[in-house]
């Protein structure tokens, strides 16, 4: 072999020890060393640290990160040993030492003799000496294993960082020195994601753009001379596409902000940083907003609303990209879509007695649970029986909406011909066949006191030009009468000489006609007055999925609703969406991808304790992914969200909790059992633990106030 060869070999063997010195460099700070790994077993491991270096490095906070690593950046480096690795340690606890006892014993006695004297203390040089004072400064720290960090060729031949969940191996006689990570290299480990997932997110959206989310911070107490100031986090808006996330917290600890920069964040992809490798993307977001927050301007946000993002793309456009929708005007908002249905048209009938259904409480009467099976499915116009029985149904309901003080629209055509029997009012007093002899509304016998009632409501129908109030008392006049002698021989009669042999009211009718007759029917419809509108001729929910589809954000200001009416309507929009996505997944087509915001999602999705897998919100959790539909829920009680959704939870962002029913139920979940006293004792605003789809473990930060800034504050 030339010794030319034997160069090239040489390189070819010396590179990849190159590249892992060179890896290895940038993560292991020899300043920032803090002492040794004296035992460990696959989940936790203990540290001998010394007061020395734990102030040199500013402190050791609870829950901070930790390195152990026996590599030797002195010495060449073959990445492929076991032990060229580094081990990720999180802070939980101190832990005993063999000398504590007897260090304890002797502190107390030091402590005795400088009792009463405030200006000294018992580790001062006159009580305590140095060589003692540094024997009894070392200390344990338990540590939870966070997992390890290791080098591996790519498909190119170039090494990468890779990160695995657990120790692959441990001996345990076998050294290992402590480090505090700080600045670039924290940054490496709490920013990582691995190579995967960041091909996965370019194969299925050719997207891999990261956002900045905040910094990290590991307590409460956060002073600035830990050395872990400034070193940024951030997420990946494509782990939110397609999946559910999870915000929890207290009023006031950073839920709103934090929902804001993740709204930000996904609308910022239609215009990636990197034009070379990132293609735009026009996500349709959507946010139900019970308190206006985002929808509105406001001093406590210092009025950089969410509605006004799109000032922050060079030529954004608020049409192409904004659009609020509302029940109700607002006097700084002239574009908002008002979010109102006319429940008359003929089109809307199904869709208004959807929001009906949905505004009745559970366990309502057996009349209303009655109603509520009630549909509107037009039959074939060739089924001359079904269409009479149909609109005679659709007549009733209308006259029902009237009675309940729903504006009738000005345009309404409607009629009572060829809708009723001239037996039911005239009855068949001559009949030659004795069985077939009865009286009708007009003559009734069997019921004389109500009979001047039943005369008055035989006329409203047969006049032509009755309104429908008048129907209205007339239906509820006709229910009365169904109860009759009278009407019961009708009926007999009707069925003889029907070709179906069906009663001449079918069941549907009688459900509406009851309502009718009820004090409290027509009462309990109009609580839905507020969407209804006689001038409207589309239906809003198509509306916003259509805005959804052209990837704009839609922000629902549901401040002024009723909290019935909120759900209902939320409820009607979302399973729109659900059936949209679903039916182009179905038909082979690729769903748009949409990603809904619930605030305040203990008023609107299923009760911890309601297993209806049938609801919507459970149906998105459970098959959203699929039809490309993702969902970002906040609120003030882990234990008030379904626990499917729970299940399907891919990303969490965590504040203040104040109690540990709540606290339990987040620590069934990845590793926030070891956050659960920080999150029920740290209050700050703003101080979260992350969790998302591409970080294998939980990250401690401050996540970063949402502004809008003209462009004279950019500058």
């Amino acid at each position: 072999m030339s010794d030319f060869e034997n160069i090239i070999n040489s390189f070819h063997e010396d590179q990849p020890k190159n590249d892992a010195k060179e890896w290895f460099s940038k993560l292991i700070q020899e300043d920032q060393y803090i002492g040794d790994l004296y035992a460990t077993n696959y989940e936790e491991s203990k540290v001998l640290v010394h007061d020395t270096y734990r102030e040199k490095v500013g402190g050791i906070p609870s829950l901070c990160f930790l390195i152990a690593t026996r590599i030797n950046l002195k010495e060449d480096i073959d990445y492929k040993r076991e032990d060229a690795s580094i081990i990720l340690l999180r802070v939980v606890d101190s832990t005993t030492i063999p000398q504590d006892g007897e260090v304890e014993r002797v502190r107390v006695q030091t402590a005795q003799r400088v009792t009463g004297l405030t200006d000294k203390h018992w580790d001062h040089s006159e009580y305590m000496d140095e060589k003692t004072r540094s024997v009894f400064g070392f200390a344990g720290i338990a540590c939870r294993i966070v997992g390890t960090f290791f080098l591996e060729k790519n498909n190119n031949g170039n090494l990468e960082l890779k990160f695995g969940t657990d120790l692959s191996n441990f001996y345990s006689n076998m050294a290992l020195k402590v480090y505090k990570p700080k600045g670039d290299a924290l940054g490496v480990f709490a920013n990582y994601v691995d190579p995967k997932n960041i091909k996965d997110h370019k194969d299925d959206f050719g997207n891999t753009q990261s956002v900045k989310l905040g910094e990290i911070r590991y307590a409460s107490t956060n002073r600035k001379h830990q050395g872990i100031d400034n070193v940024a986090t951030y997420i990946f808006p494509a782990d939110l596409l397609s999946q559910k996330s999870a915000l929890f917290g207290m009023t006031r600890t950073g839920k709103s902000n934090t929902t804001k920069i993740i709204a930000k964040s996904v609308y910022e992809l239609r215009h990636p940083k990197d034009t070379n490798t990132d293609k735009p993307l026009r996500i349709g977001q959507i946010i139900f907003d019970p308190n206006g927050e985002y929808a509105n301007e406001n001093v406590q946000d210092n009025n950089s609303a969410l509605k006004n993002i799109w000032q922050l793309l060079p030529k954004g456009k608020k049409e192409d990209e904004i659009v609020t929708y509302g029940i109700h005007s607002h006097d700084n908002d002239p574009d908002r879509k008002m979010m109102l249905l006319n429940f008359y048209l003929d089109d809307n009938l199904p869709i208004g007695k959807d929001i009906i259904d949905a505004s009745f409480r559970k366990g309502e009467a057996k009349f209303i649970e009655n109603f509520k099976q009630v549909f509107f499915e037009k039959p074939e116009e060739s089924d001359k029986s079904a269409t009479t029985r149909y609109n005679r149904r659709v007549l009733a309901y209308r006259s029902l909406l009237a009675k309940a003080d729903f504006e009738i629209p000005s345009n309404l055509n409607f009629s009572t011909a060829g809708l009723f029997k001239a037996e039911l009012f005239d009855g068949r007093p001559n009949a030659r066949n004795t069985s077939e002899r009865f009286n009708g509304m007009l003559n009734v016998q069997s019921d004389t006191n109500n009979a001047a009632k039943y005369q008055s409501a035989a006329k409203i129908f047969q006049s032509n030009d009755s309104s429908l109030k008048s129907l209205a008392t007339a239906f509820s006049t006709l229910y009365d009468f169904m109860k009759t002698e009278e009407y019961k021989a009708f009926d007999r009669w009707y069925i003889d000489q029907s070709s179906t042999g069906e009663s001449w009211a079918d069941g549907d009718f009688e459900k509406i006609l009851e309502m009718l007759w009820r004090p409290n029917g027509a009462k309990q419809i109009g609580a839905v007055r507020d969407n209804h509108s006689s001038s409207t001729t589309s239906d809003y929910a198509e509306d916003i999925y259509n805005d959804l589809v052209k990837g704009k954000l839609v922000i629902i200001d549901q401040s002024s609703g009723e909290p019935l009416l909120n759900k209902s309507s939320a409820e009607r929009i979302m399973w729109y969406i659900f059936r949209k996505n679903q039916e182009a997944f179905r038909s082979g087509q690729l769903p748009s991808e949409i990603l809904v915001y619930v605030e305040e999602a203990h008023n609107i999705l299923p009760a911890g304790s309601d297993l209806d897998l049938t609801d919507v919100w459970v149906r998105t959790a459970k098959e959203g992914s699929k039809y490309h539909i993702g969902m970002v829920y906040a609120t003030q009680e882990v234990s008030s969200i379904q626990k499917n959704i729970l299940r399907n939870t891919a990303n969490w962002f965590i504040s203040h909790l104040n109690n540990t029913d709540e606290t339990k139920e987040l620590v069934k979940y990845y590793d926030f059992i070891d956050f659960e006293p920080s999150i029920r004792r740290a209050q700050d605003k703003g101080f979260l633990r992350v969790k998302t789809l591409s970080s294998p473990f939980i990250v401690p930060m401050q996540i970063d106030k949402f502004e809008i800034k003209s462009d004279e504050q950019r500058k």
